[in-house]
C-alpha cells in the first residue's frame, strides 16, 4: 500500500531502493523556497544500518503491513531467546543477532514488543524503562559527595551501569534502555 510520504510515522515498514526498513525517525523541512520536504531516517532489515532518505511532500511511498506482538521473555538457551505468546501461550524463539540490542535488558517475564513482516520477526523493542536488581557493587565511601559521585554497578543481567554511592548490592534500580543510563530507584 502507497501513503504520501507526509503521512508516514516513526516504526512503520517501508520499502526503498530494493530494501525494506523501518522508519526511525521523520523531520518534516520547509526551505524558504520551494515544496516541503520530509528527511526519514531508515534502518534496513536485513543489514541494520541506517541511512537518510529524502521524499518530497508529494512523494508516494510503498508501506509493508506489518504485525506488532506482545511477547514474554522466558529464557534463553544455546538455541536462542525463548518468549511466549500471551494469547497463545506458545514458544517463540528468536536468534542472538534479532536481540543482540535488548538482550541486557532481558529479565525473566518482562514484556516485549515484536515486531513481525510476513511472519519472520523483524525487530524486538523493550520498554523505556526496566528495573533490574544489582548483583554486584562496591561500597560508596562516606563522606565522599563532592562532584555527584558515582560507582559502577552489575546488574542481574550482567549490564554494567553507573549508579550513586548510596545505591547498594541488592537494590532494584530503574534503567533507561535507550542509553543504559540510572534512572533510580525500584
Amino acid at each position: 500500500m502507497a501513503v504520501v510520504a507526509t503521512n508516514l510515522k516513526k516504526g512503520q515498514c517501508i520499502k526503498y531502493d530494493g530494501d525494506l526498513g523501518i522508519v526511525q525517525g521523520l523531520d518534516h523541512r520547509t526551505p524558504g523556497k520551494g515544496n516541503a520536504l520530509i528527511m526519514a531516517t531508515v534502518r534496513s532489515v536485513s543489514s541494520g544500518k541506517q541511512k537518510a532518505i529524502r521524499y518530497a511532500s508529494s512523494d508516494k511511498v510503498e508501506v509493508v503491513p506489518t504485525d506488532r506482538q506482545k511477547l514474554e521473555y522466558s529464557y534463553s538457551d544455546p538455541s536462542g531467546y525463548n518468549f511466549m505468546d500471551l494469547t497463545t501461550y506458545e514458544t517463540i524463539t528468536l536468534n542472538e543477532e534479532l536481540v543482540a540490542e535488548s538482550k541486557d535488558f532481558l529479565k525473566e517475564g518482562l514484556e516485549v514488543e515484536v515486531l513481525f513482516i510476513e511472519g519472520n520477526a523483524i525487530a524486538v523493542t523493550v520498554p523505556p524503562i526496566v528495573e533490574l536488581k544489582i548483583t554486584e557493587s562496591s561500597e560508596g565511601i562516606k563522606g565522599d559527595t563532592a562532584n555527584n559521585p558515582s560507582k559502577p554497578a552489575t546488574l542481574e543481567t550482567g549490564l554494567m551501569v553507573q549508579v550513586p554511592l548510596f545505591v547498594n548490592q541488592g537494590d532494584s534500580i530503574k534503567v533507561n534502555t535507550d542509553d543504559k543510563t540510572y534512572v533510580g530507584r525500584a
